[in-house]
């Protein structure tokens, strides 16, 4: 009879695989010499996702072109005024009259139609946006992509909602239409990805160059690989039919981090740049404060695309309906973001959602003001990156899905024009931006999701 697989048996095989994202870092600290090393900066794509809405009274902007007036929820970004664009009338037709929230969330950047289903098979309707990149421009690099976020997934089904599983409102990017890829939330965690050593923090003495590092950590991490590869085989041999079907997707995952480990032995050319960034490695753990939390995950999307990482991420402050509270806000209740968003026109509580709303926008502009003062070469990060914000659903009171609050930051190395008020024409899908991101990472594609091609006015 064969022996049961028991749940210590699987909770030691997960400790193991919980190791495996450490070989995504490989090339983070491989030798580099010139030949290695690419002669001008590379383009980033970076996806922050903010939910619950805004007050459209007060982010839409009057004036047209680069004649246009700052609206409150769009002040914090005064002196960015020149770094962004405006992008307006973009939607995503495949969220229209359903649930308010969780399906909008992954059809964000797949424009992909959400199946209403019991939760053990999800589905998304698409591949993201970010997945579609990171699977063209990823390999070779350490990080085909980095998944960033505050909170933890939920689960269950949301009955009061449409029946729609709330998981579908905690990920915001899908390698395929039943495949969310994590985020992750604790910022150590997030940091170690971007680093093979955890013990030594960005501006430690400790040369990331050695090539007997390199070679200590190649052993190591393929010794770590052939058990997890001989456990796999051994659990299914052991499983039912769905542990076995479940197991083979786990195969495959590791399978395809071997293919990333051979990819990072002769790893594509990288940008480098001089000097330290100032950020040591965070401490264990959830920070306390929200507002710290959100900065130091900010900072290591920072770093991810400093040190060319990763060029593809994203960033969610936070899941389809929010529930975290802002009372760090001088004169703010403790009701959750989402709750506030439903004010029912009542001023009080229509001026305290309208004040989260500017607080993220603050958060953003210390993203790109910091993006800015980061100079590659005569350019900077902001100047080679493009960065979008920007959340599923207008109204947040209503939950109205037209003419999606979207701002586009950076210049994308000059493929983008930024500073100015972008109109398209009225219920444009937002997967013609989409695609026009994608050219300017440099993959060419007739079309992506419900895109009728490539936005246009963005140079």
């Amino acid at each position: 009879m064969a022996k049961p697989i028991t749940r210590r048996t699987v909770l030691r095989g997960a400790g193991v695989a919980l190791s495996l994202p450490w070989l995504e870092s490989l090339a983070a600290g491989a030798p580099v010499d010139s030949s290695q090393r690419l002669t001008e900066p590379p383009v980033r794509l970076a996806c922050l996702f903010v939910p619950n809405g805004v007050r459209p009274e007060q982010w839409v902007p009057a004036g047209d072109a680069e004649d246009y007036e700052l609206t409150p929820h769009l002040e914090p970004l005064k002196s960015l005024k020149s770094e962004f664009l405006v992008l307006e009338n973009l939607w995503n037709a495949n969220t229209v009259g359903r649930n308010g929230h969780w399906p909008k969330v992954p059809a964000w950047l797949s424009g992909g139609f959400v199946d209403r289903t019991t939760g053990g098979d999800l589905d998304s309707g698409g591949t993201s946006v970010d997945q579609f990149l990171a699977q063209r421009v990823g390999d070779g690099r350490p990080l085909p992509s980095l998944e960033l976020g505050i909170d933890a997934p939920r689960t269950g089904i949301d009955t009061a909602g449409g029946g729609f599983p709330r998981a579908l409102g905690s990920f915001l990017s899908w390698a395929d239409p039943n495949t969310p890829i994590p985020k992750e939330i604790v910022p150590q965690l997030a940091f170690d990805r971007l680093f093979r050593n955890r013990r030594t923090p960005v501006v430690s003495s400790v040369n990331p160059q050695d090539p007997s590092l390199l070679t200590s950590l190649q052993r190591d991490e393929t010794s770590l690989l052939d058990v997890v590869l001989e456990q796999a085989k051994d659990l299914r041999r052991k499983g039912s039919g769905a542990d076995q079907a479940r197991l083979d997707e786990y195969y495959e995952s590791v399978r395809a981090v071997e293919r990333r480990l051979e990819a990072s032995l002769k790893p594509q050319k990288r940008w480098i740049n001089e000097g330290k960034f100032p950020l040591d490695r965070p401490a264990p753990g959830l920070p306390e404060e929200h507002s710290e939390h959100v900065r130091l995950m900010l900072d290591i999307l920072l770093l991810a695309f400093w040190t060319d990482s990763t060029r593809v991420a994203t960033f969610m402050f936070g899941d389809a309906q929010s529930a975290q509270t802002y009372e760090f806000l001088e004169g703010m209740p403790k009701d959750s973001f989402h709750g506030l968003s439903h004010h029912r026109d009542l001023p009080d509580r229509r001026e305290q959602y309208g004040r989260i709303v500017t607080w993220h926008v603050e958060q953003l502009a210390y993203f790109l003001d910091k993006m800015r003062g980061l100079k590659e070469g005569e350019s900077s990060l902001l100047d080679n990156s493009m960065v979008l914000y920007g959340g599923s659903l207008s109204d947040g009171n209503r939950h109205t899905e037209e003419n999606l609050p979207l701002l586009l930051a950076g210049r994308g190395k000059g493929s983008i024009r930024p500073g100015r008020r972008l109109r398209a024409a009225e219920k444009t899908p937002m997967c013609n931006l989409h695609l026009a991101l994608m050219e300017r990472m440099g993959v060419n594609e007739k079309a992506f999701g419900d895109s009728t091609g490539g936005l246009q006015g963005l140079a």
